[in-house]
């Protein structure tokens, strides 16, 4: 397939307007975004988005978990699509690029295709997947999840955040529950745009990151319970701590990961406590653990350990546990094909880049199980991410979101 010239460029101009203009969508509180899976504010970003791709010429359509596929038709509407795209929801304390730059890099890639006049052979689909991050709702990768019949749709729509509102209910209140059927779209490939969210790049001063691998996580849902009673009046002995479980149990995980290096990581980032009362014994504790490696053997080790060191401590503690798996994949390798378009595009735009493992999980990892696959990062401030704080440069994306266009246009053929 013939490659674009290197002369083909995105306007980061405008690219980086429309990151801006969506990030005054579900702001948050220190600079970031809390726009959270199906809430008002995804609503409303989702109206934006669909605004801007429309006045691109774009025909939107809509499937039964909510996610957006925004097609430009190609010279031969009968081949499969090229898909870009990643996700516009954000954690409640959120930055304004994780996810958000990989849907307007694909966006930005239309709208310099009609700038320049060019046509593909294959149409080209924009994708917003729902439920990326898997904050108010788990688990993360939601609807690409269910795209690659990795998860039941029946059920997650019954999942249910905090408040105890089910996702399904929440999908069709916000009115972005569509009729399309999940997973029959045929996918030519899939290219995602993403910030690192890790330092690598940016501490090596390297433009640009070719994702190779993806490491695989597992995420463990844990309740501890044992029995509310005074802080003060109870004797040392005789207390059932949840609270001192989780705190030993916390330390245990990082034990474990630490084991593993230099690849694993292991940490518990939820956490609840029941009554959560100053001076009241924890009687109850719910917490998350999130485990990761690029190996399968790994993750499934450090599983097995930390199972088996939770027993332990709550044998000794005298209090009962329970602990659930919500959320899983395995380690992932991306498509060689598709990573050497990307490889082949920095170098012919002159970017420096260097091969990297994606250390969080993203809906390619999903979507690489039914169609070739593979990422595009740029680095981001200090490795940042998950935080309101978080922050790159217009250079850092529109470096990649150039990366992007290049790849896709070039799977995707130009027409003569």
């Amino acid at each position: 397939m013939a490659a674009p010239g290197e002369n083909l460029r995105i306007n980061s101009d405008r690219l980086w307007d429309s990151i801006m203009q969506m990030a005054k969508i579900g702001p948050g509180i220190a600079g970031g975004n809390n726009r959270q899976t199906v809430t008002d504010e995804d609503g409303e970003g989702r109206h934006l988005f669909k605004r801007w791709c429309e006045a691109a010429g774009l025909e939107m359509g809509l499937d039964e978990m909510g996610t957006m596929f925004a097609r430009r038709e190609g010279a031969d509407p009968s081949l499969p699509p090229v898909y870009v795209g990643s996700h516009l929801d954000t954690q409640p304390t959120g930055g304004k690029y994780d996810g958000v730059l990989g849907v307007l890099g694909g966006l930005e890639i239309i709208r310099s295709l009609n700038d320049l006049g060019i046509q593909t052979r294959h149409p080209i689909v924009v994708t917003n997947w729902t439920n990326e991050e898997g904050s108010r709702f788990a688990p993360a990768m939601m609807a690409s999840g269910v795209f690659a019949g990795v998860l039941d749709q029946a059920d997650v729509y019954q999942h249910t955040d905090k408040q105890g509102r089910k996702f399904g209910e929440e999908l069709e209140r916000i009115g972005w529950k569509g009729t399309e059927k999940v997973g029959d779209r045929k996918i030519h490939a899939f290219f995602e745009l993403h910030i690192e969210q890790g330092p690598i790049l940016e501490d090596e001063g390297i433009d640009i990151g070719v994702v190779t691998h993806g490491q695989g996580l597992k995420w463990l849902q844990v309740t501890l319970t044992g029995k509310e009673a005074h802080t003060g009046s109870t004797p040392m002995p005789k207390r059932r701590n949840a609270g001192l479980g989780m705190a030993r149990v916390i330390e245990l995980v990082h034990e474990i990961a630490m084991d593993y290096q230099p690849d694993a990581v292991g940490a518990v980032g939820h956490m609840e406590v029941f009554p959560n009362s100053r001076n009241i014994i924890a009687g109850r504790t719910v917490f998350t653990i999130d485990i990761r490696s690029p190996e399968k053997e790994v993750l499934d080790a450090m599983d097995g350990r930390i199972r088996e060191g939770i027993d332990t401590i709550c044998e000794a503690l005298d209090i009962q546990y329970k602990v659930e798996q919500v959320g899983a994949f395995d380690p992932v390798t991306f498509d060689a094909g598709c990573v050497k378009a990307i490889r082949d595009a920095a170098d012919r735009l002159g970017y420096s880049h260097r091969n990297i493992v994606s250390g969080a999980g993203h809906d390619a990892c999903w979507i690489n199980r039914v169609a070739p696959t593979a990422m595009v990062m740029c680095p981001c401030v200090d490795g940042l991410s998950h935080n309101e704080a978080e922050e790159i440069t217009k250079e850092w994306a529109g470096a990649g979101a150039d990366v992007l266009f290049h790849a896709v246009v070039e799977t995707a053929g130009i027409v003569a």
